[in-house]
């Protein structure tokens, strides 16, 4: 999630994507937030947004499934 955030920073910056850094986080981000590039309003895109509501989602449906998995084995 923090790699998402901080992309998503990056495009307040001229030429931040160029760099070693924004390269990086652009190979790690942009193929999961490509699946989410419909959440536009204009030329505003809300796909970090979205990428980040999704992953809340998984993690917590992961915790969840943990914490069946434990109590499954605790019995």
């Amino acid at each position: 999630m923090m790699a998402i955030v901080v992309y998503a920073l990056l495009s307040w910056f001229p030429g931040a994507y160029q760099t070693k850094l924004g390269q990086l986080l652009g190979a790690i981000v942009e193929p999961f937030q490509r699946w989410f590039n419909f959440a536009t309003i204009g030329m505003i895109g809300f796909a970090p947004l979205v990428a980040i509501f999704v992953l809340g989602i998984v993690r917590s449906g992961l915790v969840y499934l943990e914490q069946i998995i434990f109590r499954l084995m605790a019995m």
